[in-house]
């Protein structure tokens, strides 16, 4: 998206929403990773250990993996149903190669990676937003320019 002649791009996103993270472990059960999920109101969490990105967990894995599964919250481990590795990007990249990479694996959250750092999560409903609100101001300013009111 072009945004006052700049791609719109996930750093853009993530400054403003924040770049708050939530994570749980490998060892940590699914229920306490549900547990987690519910009290911070969010889809999915980052999987850390030792201090390196090593998967996602998310609501999704949950209802696949578990649920259908006949397997237990309160048994089974965020490591057994975990995606990993994790589909990554950049602070750089933009809201359109987002949307492609989430589109082609069929994905709901991004973890946002600069160097070895987990830096925040996109979701789909973040990229929505951005677009929606790219939209809100482009038809803003062509109204304004329509009425005269366009400033040089």
């Amino acid at each position: 998206m072009w945004r006052g002649g700049y791609l719109l791009r996930v750093r853009s996103i993530l400054d403003a929403k924040g770049r708050k993270v939530w994570s749980t472990t490998p060892e940590a059960t699914v229920f306490d990773a549900l547990t987690t999920l519910a009290e911070k109101d969010v889809g999915a969490l980052v999987v850390i250990s030792k201090g390196k990105l090593v998967g996602i967990f998310s609501e999704r894995d949950y209802a696949r993996k578990v649920i259908l599964m006949g397997k237990s919250s309160k048994e089974t481990t965020v490591e057994e149903i975990m995606a990993s590795p994790a589909i990554t990007v950049t602070p750089d990249y933009t809201v359109e190669e987002c949307m492609r990479i989430m589109t082609d694996r069929r994905l709901r959250h991004l973890p946002v990676v600069d160097g070895d750092e987990v830096v925040g999560v996109v979701s789909i409903g973040d990229l929505v937003n951005s677009i929606i609100s790219f939209q809100a101001d482009t038809i803003q300013h062509l109204d304004n320019y329509i009425r005269g009111g366009y400033m040089h």
